[in-house]
């Protein structure tokens, strides 16, 4: 079995967090998406990418079938 795949999805003030910007942990697997407990919670959406470049993410534009909270996804 192989490792999966780690990305970072990218939130405007979910329900959860209403003041923030939020990035969430999901791994993904051929049996789909699983939400992880790691979450970034921040005031602006520049603290957040800010973090994940550090990591060496690369940004995923948001699909237009996405949930309208999402701003983007990093892997």
């Amino acid at each position: 079995m192989s490792e999966p795949l780690i990305l970072w999805t990218v939130y405007d003030h979910p329900s959860d967090y209403p003041h923030n910007f939020v990035a969430r942990k999901f791994l993904v697997d051929d049996k789909g998406s699983t939400p992880t407990h790691a979450v970034i919670v921040a005031d602006s959406i520049d603290c957040i990418r800010r973090q994940l470049v550090l990591w060496g993410l690369t940004c995923l534009t948001r699909s237009r079938d996405d949930d309208p909270n999402i701003v983007e996804t990093w892997i």
